[in-house]
């Protein structure tokens, strides 16, 4: 980790459960996050984050949603702007992430809209990076990582406390971590282009790990240099698996 930054755990619910399983699995980690001492964040589904950030109000949890539409307003069917969101009580955004990627086709252009909008809002953004399995044998996931950054990050990104997620593609629900040498080297990586970009300012942004993260991983991935917490998946859906996460974390 990084000293002196507290981590943050995000839990990235994605599409799943009901209105039901949504209010149980807050329930779940409102109880348990009393004991933590790390920042916890949890992104439900859009119809599910105003019943969850009720729920959290005044807890230890924060709630954030998914993706946010690059406009304030308009004629956007089927879109959420930013300011929805913070009006219902979301306090971070998931954006960029390599499922919004693929499925929607977001260039990093598109990103930096979003995120854009999102710091207008208020909102924290968590940018997402991360290379394809062919492009790390190919020798090339650094490269494409920064460029990544490059293009999805704004200007006022570290101003506003703005987090990056490393998540390599070829990683997420699928059971498969890089070594740990190679998660640190792109952690490493992150960080100087980071300070490179924002000076000082870069070496307090936080930088999550997200792929694959479990309880059996957690502790060993989160005590490398330059890993601020962790993005989380399907360990998310699971309470106790999310909350020992947080408890690997410190």
């Amino acid at each position: 980790m990084t000293p002196g930054v507290r981590p943050l755990i995000a839990g990235n619910w994605k599409m799943h459960g009901t209105l039901r399983d949504a209010a149980a699995l807050a329930e779940a980690v409102r109880a348990g996050a009393a004991g933590t001492g790390v920042e916890l964040l949890v992104c439900p589904p859009f119809p599910y984050i105003h019943m969850v950030a009720a729920a959290m109000l005044g807890q230890r949890v924060a709630v954030g949603a998914q993706d946010c539409h690059a406009a304030a307003k308009g004629a956007h069917t089927g879109d959420v702007a930013a300011p929805m969101l913070a009006d219902i009580g979301a306090r971070y955004v998931i954006l960029g992430h390599s499922e919004r990627r693929a499925d929607h086709a977001e260039t990093d252009a598109a990103i930096r809209a979003k995120a854009e909008a999102a710091l207008a809002a208020g909102l924290t953004p968590i940018i997402c990076v991360g290379e394809s399995e062919a492009q790390r044998l190919a020798g090339d996931a650094e490269a494409v990582v920064t460029a990544q950054l490059a293009g999805s990050l704004p200007e006022g990104f570290a101003r506003a406390g703005g987090v990056v997620a490393y998540e390599p593609v070829w990683a997420i629900g699928t059971g498969r971590t890089p070594t740990e040498p190679d998660i640190a080297a792109i952690h490493a990586a992150i960080r100087a282009d980071l300070v490179r970009r924002f000076g000082g300012a870069g070496e307090g942004l936080r930088i999550l790990y997200g792929g694959s993260v479990k309880p059996a991983n957690a502790a060993a991935i989160l005590a490398l240099p330059h890993v601020d917490g962790a993005l989380v998946g399907g360990a998310s859906l699971v309470a106790a698996d999310f909350l020992a996460i947080a408890a690997a974390a410190g």
